[in-house]
């Protein structure tokens, strides 16, 4: 974890490490995130993560130093 006497991004958090959020959402439209997630392979944590990345983008907000959207699934194979 970051130090809270260091300056807002003076050191970049390791991959691991998320930001757990506590969301509350009208159950119909948390449905309907989770079909689409569904059609598209996500979970529907990552569809938000996803949508939010999105909207930050377009509306020019997304933080240069933002990381990568994580790689879901089973770590690739070293190479052997």
């Amino acid at each position: 974890m970051t130090d809270p006497s260091e300056p807002s991004g003076a050191k970049r958090r390791p991959q691991q490490e998320r930001k757990q959020v506590l969301l509350r959402l009208d159950p119909a439209v948390y449905e309907a995130v989770a079909r689409w997630a569904g059609d598209e392979l996500r979970s529907a944590n990552a569809q938000i993560e996803f949508l939010l990345r999105r909207a930050l983008a377009e509306a020019g907000r997304l933080p240069g130093d933002a990381g990568p959207v994580p790689r879901r699934g089973r770590p690739p194979r070293p190479p052997q």
